[in-house]
């Protein structure tokens, strides 16, 4: 009798996060993923069970992800504003390939209500604590609204921006939260 094959969880789930990068969340099926990953869709549903909870791996995995690059440049527990900042570079230097993965993900998680609960709540707490009552605290608000609008715009592929433009993007947003705004 043959070894039993073991199959690699963080394999798997890295397949299932290039299919979406390279294909849309369409392609995201476990028979897909099971194709990728050379293992039956049994195989595939013995890791995850079922596509929502391949999802939400994929989510837990891309916030470990996330808080991590937050951390290593702000800090285990970094003020509202530099939690900012940190997302403001965070995205500024991530490669193209994680921030596709990111997109395709939110896409996916758009079609289900509790998906959609957890991104909500996600961003909320990107700004909690933000004093919005003063012209920082709306700059640093602003200034993340901004860069989860080019984010979107990039990686849906509703505009072009090159990885130069990319930068010059972002030094503009670092400069709208770091200088004071003239009042018309």
């Amino acid at each position: 009798m043959g070894r039993r094959k073991t199959i690699d969880r963080d394999e798997v789930l890295r397949l299932a996060e290039q299919l979406v990068a390279q294909n849309g969340v369409s392609a995201l099926t476990i028979d897909s993923v099971a194709k990728a990953a050379g293992i039956t869709k049994g195989g595939v549903q013995s890791c995850f069970k079922n596509k929502e909870m391949l999802i939400d791996a994929m989510l837990k995995r891309w916030g470990k992800s996330y808080d991590e690059s937050v951390e290593a440049i702000a800090g285990s527990d970094p003020a509202p504003m530099a939690r900012v900042d940190a997302h403001i570079e965070s995205t500024r230097i991530a490669d193209q390939a994680s921030l596709g993965k990111a997109a395709g993900l939110m896409a996916a998680l758009i079609d289900t209500p509790d998906h959609l609960g957890w991104i909500r709540d996600w961003y909320q707490a990107r700004l909690e604590g933000i004093d919005l009552k003063t012209e920082e605290g709306r700059r640093a608000r602003l200034a993340f609204l901004a860069t989860e609008g080019a984010f979107f715009l990039r990686f849906f592929g509703f505009m072009e921006i090159d990885d130069e433009s990319w930068l010059e993007l972002f030094s503009d947003i670092w400069s709208i939260n770091h200088q004071a705004i003239e009042k018309p």
